[in-house]
């Protein structure tokens, strides 16, 4: 527990943070071209800037890590300056490149440590599922030192889904180092908001087992309470409808006491009778969420629930101590370059000083350097490269296979390798067992902070039985919570000073309900391995709302993401252990397998296996692709098909009957059609003059000898057609693309191929025609 410091000092640190951040905006605004917006929020900063001079000068320590609401970066760097964490020649490149980004990043920040934010309602519960972590990773190595999560939050994202269902979920239940402090300032982007319903609000966290405090009434106002008349003073400034009350904040003088008093208690105006305009104006616009000393005493009574999480709903002003406070249209305004220069003034500063930090020797300048000793950013440390074997076991050269179940098998193996099983924590949104995470919940448990009894599990094929010491999290179903989870196991080596191997299933349609927390979780440069399964219509029975067919473009297109999507076991194993040791590389990244339920033949490519040979034909399968069906020219018409996933089957059946029609046709594999895409584009990217001898060194050039280049390509994927529909023009041939592009329905795989138009007869047909059109 820190000491809290002099209010008088802390005033005067808040004032000038405010001055900073909205300086800041201001700059940036008057530094653009005219082109677009720079845009800012003075106003939404401005409501937040008590709330943060609170928290960093008199309450968070070395170890507590804070998310901070988007639109009060600005505040975050101008703290961060006056601390000394931040060159001052960062405060005039707001929104500028190679300058501070609009809303907080710690990829692409240069003082920004915790979590990054901008998508409203995800850096809201980010702090929660980190606490998640701590807790997770004290269970299981050595315990860390005490550590605080803090959330600070806009009041509108709690408009947000994913809050609420992070909150009810029972895996972030019993967290008393996290607490979210709520800025309600009652105004979203375009109006006040009419009856917020914070009573409503409170409940909602109070069921869900939260500890719910407020700092709604500065200690100006609650003194005034406690006089004659004071309940009813308070009582008309409770029913007092949002956009009324904002509407003080705009007025002074008689109009302020008149609005105010309108319809108002005779009792009411014997409470403030006494007082002139000015001490008027100061009483009833005295909200808790600016109280410093309040917001201290409020932030402590939140540490001593160390049993349940906190909310904190702070009462403020947007805009406050700005001549825009309370204006319903304030949220994107800005101060005038008068307006501007007043504020200035009023902060006893001028053109020359406006930047300035503390001098050295006051009171406000030992406490900024203070917090900034205590309180900062260490340099990252490399991720730990650890011994990830290249299989879990031999390769499965025999009998049928699906791609899923390889997949669990795999994992389970793993999780007897010295070092490696006992950092891999892997977590599903209620689909555990279909997903094929059986083995590995049998062999390392279930993960609860405390003993829980099974009631009978062990006598069942399944044994759940959680522990502390298990090392699987099981969440309800919200693939929100499941990528928010991911992207914080993902961070542990930076939050926590533990490398984890994070590994989360979840069926392939649902990717995208959790998308906007995925992107979340790689934006921060999160590591971890997520497996969609089943995927594609190939789970015909299931019908449409269960058959993905935009996932894989999706993993394709998302910066920080290896998509991969194996047909046979070992390639399964193969690639599940390289994305295990990317995750420790220092240009590592996140890892997408899309995986299936469907049985193959694991024969196909047993005939790969002594074609390459196991270290070659592991080479190929991690850089993208190989050749499953080699037909070199022979004199006869010729035709490549691509294929990727459980469509090698289809593939290899429609070679055959081209070769009963007189076409020799090769097979290409893509066991990762991203980094076979990724190759190419780097060769595009050396530049044009380069690319005609370089484009020989991309692996799809690699798969297609030079003898082969003039023939039709025909592509087959599980997915939409368009995923693969780019590889014709990167050889400069016909190209049909098949796929889906339709929804699907029930019925066999057969017949759900035949419907989406990717069956072996489709394939064979697309290859003739295509031919025709060549000759």
């Amino acid at each position: 527990m820190r000491e809290q410091p002099d209010l008088d000092t802390l005033c005067e640190i808040e004032q000038r943070v405010l001055w900073l951040a909205t300086r800041m905006i201001d700059q940036a605004n008057r530094r653009g071209t005219g082109e677009i917006k720079v845009g800012g929020h003075q106003a939404s900063c401005a409501s937040v800037v008590s709330i943060m001079t609170a928290l960093w000068f008199g309450h968070i320590d070395t170890h507590d890590k804070v998310a901070v609401k988007p639109h009060a970066s600005p505040v975050y760097h101008a703290i961060k300056y006056l601390t000394g964490e931040l060159d001052r020649s960062y405060l005039t490149t707001l929104r500028q490149r190679g300058g501070l980004q609009a809303y907080p990043s710690r990829t692409k920040d240069p003082d920004v440590a915790d979590f990054s934010t901008g998508s409203v309602g995800l850096g809201a519960v980010a702090p929660l599922f980190s606490a998640l972590t701590r807790r997770y990773v004290d269970a299981h190595f050595d315990r860390r030192p005490d550590a605080r999560f803090i959330a600070l939050v806009g009041d509108a994202e709690l408009d947000e889904g994913n809050v609420w269902e992070a909150i009810a979920d029972p895996a972030t239940a019993g967290l008393g180092n996290f607490t979210m402090i709520v800025d309600l300032n009652r105004q979203s982007l375009d109006r006040v908001i009419p009856d917020i319903a914070a009573v409503r609000l409170k409940q909602f966290f109070a069921n869900a087992g939260w500890h719910v405090a407020e700092a709604k009434y500065g200690r100006r106002l609650i003194r005034a309470f406690e006089t004659a008349g004071g309940e009813a003073l308070r009582s008309h400034i409770d029913d007092m409808p949002n956009e009324a009350y904002q509407a003080l904040f705009a007025l002074d003088g008689h109009r302020l006491r008149e609005k105010f008093l309108r319809g108002a208690d005779p009792a009411v105006a014997g409470a403030v009778g006494h007082l002139d305009e000015t001490r008027l104006a100061e009483l009833v616009t005295d909200l808790g969420g600016h109280d410093l000393g309040l917001l201290l005493e409020t932030f402590a009574e939140c540490d001593r629930h160390e049993d349940q999480p906190s909310v904190v709903f702070a009462y403020t002003i947007k805009g406050y101590g700005l001549p825009m406070a309370g204006d319903p249209l304030n949220h994107a305004a800005l101060l005038t370059p008068e307006q501007i220069d007043a504020v200035r003034s009023h902060c006893g500063l001028t053109v020359a000083t406006e930047w300035d930090r503390f001098g050295p020797s006051t009171s406000a300048g030992r406490l900024t350097a203070s917090v900034g000793g205590a309180i900062n950013n260490p340099p990252p440390v490399p991720r730990p490269v650890l011994a990830i074997p290249d299989a879990s076991r031999p390769p499965v050269t025999t009998g049928k296979l699906s791609s899923q179940e390889a997949f669990g098998r795999a994992l389970t193996a793993l999780a007897d390798i010295d070092d490696v099983g006992r950092r891999i924590v892997t977590a599903s949104p209620d689909v555990s067992i279909s997903t094929n995470l059986g083995g590995w919940i049998n062999k390392t448990g279930v993960y609860s902070p405390t003993e829980r009894d099974d009631h009978g599990g062990s006598e069942r094929l399944l044994r759940w039985a959680p522990s502390p010491s298990g090392r699987h999290i099981e969440l309800g179903i919200s693939e929100m919570n499941l990528f928010m989870l991911l992207g914080q196991l993902g961070l542990s080596h930076d939050h926590h000073s533990e490398h984890l191997l994070p590994v989360g299933t979840v069926y392939d349609p649902f990717v995208l309900r959790g998308l906007d927390a995925l992107i979340y979780g790689l934006y921060n440069d999160s590591r971890f391995v997520v497996a969609g399964t089943p995927a594609g219509v190939t789970l015909a029975p299931e019908g449409g709302a269960h058959q993905s067919t935009i996932t894989a473009s999706v993993g394709a297109e998302l910066p920080g993401l290896w998509y991969v999507e194996p047909c046979y076991a070992t390639e399964v194993d193969w690639l599940l252990c390289a994305a295990l040791e990317s995750l420790g590389l220092p240009d590592g990244e996140s890892t997408y397998l899309r995986l299936s339920t469907r049985p193959i033949d694991q024969g196909p490519f047993a005939h790969a296996l002594e074609r390459y040979g196991a270290d070659e034909l592991r080479r190929h399968v991690l850089t993208g692709g190989y050749r499953l069906i080699d037909a070199p020219a022979d004199g006869r018409p010729g035709i490549t098909i691509v294929t990727t996933g459980v469509m090698a089957p289809e593939a290899i059946e429609a070679a055959a009957e081209l070769d009963d029609e007189g076409v020799t046709a090769s097979v290409v594999h893509l066991t990762s059609p991203d980094r076979v895409y990724r190759s190419w584009q780097g060769v595009v990217a050396a530049g044009a003059r380069a690319a005609t001898v370089l484009r020989r060194r991309s692996h799809l050039h690699a798969m297609l000898p030079e003898t082969e280049r003039h023939r039709p390509i025909i592509s087959v994927h599980d997915a939409a057609s368009h995923t693969l529909a780019w590889i014709g023009s990167a050889i400069g041939v016909r190209h049909y693309a098949l796929g889906v592009d339709r929804f699907g329905e029930s019925g066999t795989i057969a017949d759900l191929h035949s419907i989406a138009g990717i069956s072996a007869a489709h394939i064979v047909n697309a290859a003739l025609i295509a031919l025709a059109e060549d000759n």
